[in-house]
């Protein structure tokens, strides 16, 4: 394999021009992972879970949209934005049995929790309808996850 040094950068205007910086026309699905660390303890339970206790959470924020003029669908830094905004800075090393609405604090619970606060804030900052939330996983270890997707969230339940 050889590898070859660019001559000159690509200039806009020049090389590229506005309207091939959009490829397509699709709607793709962008994603961003985080952590933080919180305790909580669970109600009605009869296991170690009954006992204050913590876990180091990796979320999963999966977003979909048609891109802009620019190829973008929504910018990666403003899904950390609003993420860590409406959900981590809450959580981060935080009782959860304070901190969240009155529930029992499982990952089924505040994962509709915090799928209910990102979808809130992409209506209120104005990317709904083209940027929808598609999907949020909350991983309480490594091998144990909740999640929920747009469908499950938009979906009547019978009898409910």
């Amino acid at each position: 394999m050889t590898y070859e040094i660019p001559q000159k950068a690509q200039q806009f205007g020049t090389d590229i021009k506005q309207e091939q910086l959009r490829y397509h026309n699709r709607r793709v699905l962008v994603s961003k992972e985080f952590t933080f660390d919180s305790a909580h303890h669970l109600h009605l339970y009869e296991g170690k879970c009954k006992s204050m206790h913590g876990h180091t959470y990796k979320l999963q924020i999966v977003m979909s949209g048609k891109t802009d003029y620019r190829g973008l669908t929504i910018d990666f830094s403003d899904i950390k934005r609003i993420t860590k905004e409406r959900v981590i800075d809450k959580l981060d090393h935080r009782y959860l049995n304070d901190v969240l609405p009155p529930m029992n604090t499982t990952a089924e619970n505040m994962i509709v929790w915090i799928y209910e606060q990102i979808a809130k804030a992409l209506v209120e900052e104005g990317y709904a309808p083209n940027v929808r939330l598609e999907e949020a996983k909350l991983w309480e270890t490594p091998t144990s996850y909740a999640a929920v997707t747009r469908e499950l969230m938009e979906a009547v339940e019978d009898g409910e």
